[in-house]
């Protein structure tokens, strides 16, 4: 088998840095390309870091070179309360990234959003992501997948109480949410990881995957 080369955007973040390790030991690539503000300082002969600013991330369209793409950029509230900037940064970058895809034949595009995105929202957040969930699909990329994960339940390095207490309720919650509410239930960063690593190399009809089907595809063999 041809190995091949992705591109992670977002690899210092929370299921960025877990998607990283799997694809490092994952013999279907020989290189990892990382485009991001910081260094993930770790040092592998299949690592290729490009330390930019990612709101410019159009001016490296002749390094943006690959066979799939997951990008896993996203920020919150707490960390920009700008709208502008938070739009830029959850709106612009996928669309620029997925934009790099079309000009340079990259035919895999793999993003997560969030569950509740609707761009006829009247929410800001859900709407933004509903408007860039809809610009992905125009697009026409070959084979794109939107993750749409509920609440992650990770530990983050940055200290977010209102999301910690959330984390504890959903700890009694995910017990009860079955049937059609299965897909309230919260999520782990690993199994959103594995998933976008299996979606990229399987056949999946879905474009649109709620967080009970990447709990599923998270057990899956990669």
């Amino acid at each position: 088998m041809a190995q091949k080369t992705a591109i992670i955007l977002g690899a210092t973040g929370l299921c960025g840095s877990i998607l990283l390790q799997i694809l490092l030991k994952d013999n279907r690539y020989k290189k990892i390309k990382l485009f991001s503000r910081k260094s993930v300082e770790i040092r592998d002969e299949k690592l290729q870091e490009h330390i930019i600013d990612l709101l410019r991330l159009s001016d490296h369209e002749s390094d943006f070179l690959a066979d799939e793409v997951f990008c896993c950029i996203g920020t919150t509230r707490a960390k920009t309360p700008d709208k502008d900037l938070y739009k830029k940064i959850d709106f612009g970058i996928p669309l620029n990234a997925a934009s790099l895809c079309k000009k340079n034949k990259i035919g895999t595009f793999v993003v997560i959003s969030s569950l509740g995105a609707n761009a006829e929202s009247r929410v800001f957040y859900t709407k933004l992501k509903g408007q860039m969930e809809n610009a992905l699909v125009s697009m026409g990329i070959p084979k794109i997948h939107i993750l749409q994960p509920s609440l992650i339940a990770g530990h983050r390095e940055e200290n977010r109480p209102g999301e910690w207490f959330a984390k504890k309720v959903f700890l009694v919650l995910n017990t009860v949410l079955v049937g059609p509410f299965r897909k309230y239930r919260s999520v782990t960063p690993q199994a959103i990881a594995r998933s976008m690593v299996w979606l990229a190399n399987n056949s999946y009809e879905k474009i649109k995957i709620p967080s009970d089907k990447i709990a599923n595809l998270g057990e899956a063999e990669i």
